[in-house]
């Protein structure tokens, strides 16, 4: 780890959209059109927060198709546990996802 890695890492924590997004993988993997129902926020807007998020290596992408799924990464930073560990839970929103049959809509 060097100086720019930490400087992208803050940066990425320095936001309360990215902290919500992590706060939301921390519960499962979701895909950017699901990140978009939850957050109210246009898919250009949430691509660049995840760019923002990947660049910081804290999420890492997988492709399933033309849809692009978000996991937590952050395994270079020891100390990113304790930073998943103070955010609110967002289990309740993935919760209403769900039950409103908009979990997993880009398959």
């Amino acid at each position: 780890m060097d100086w720019g890695d930490l400087v992208e890492y803050h940066k990425a924590l320095s936001d309360k959209t990215r902290l919500r997004i992590l706060a939301l993988l921390k519960v499962e993997d979701l895909c950017v059109c699901e990140l978009v129902e939850i957050l109210q926020i246009s898919q250009p807007a949430v691509s660049q927060h995840m760019r923002k998020l990947k660049n910081a290596k804290l999420v890492k992408e997988r492709r399933s198709g033309q849809w692009v799924f978000y996991s937590l990464d952050g395994s270079m930073y020891p100390f990113f546990e304790k930073v998943l560990q103070s955010l609110p839970s967002a289990s309740e929103e993935i919760k209403q996802l769900k039950a409103s049959g908009l979990k997993v809509l880009c398959d």
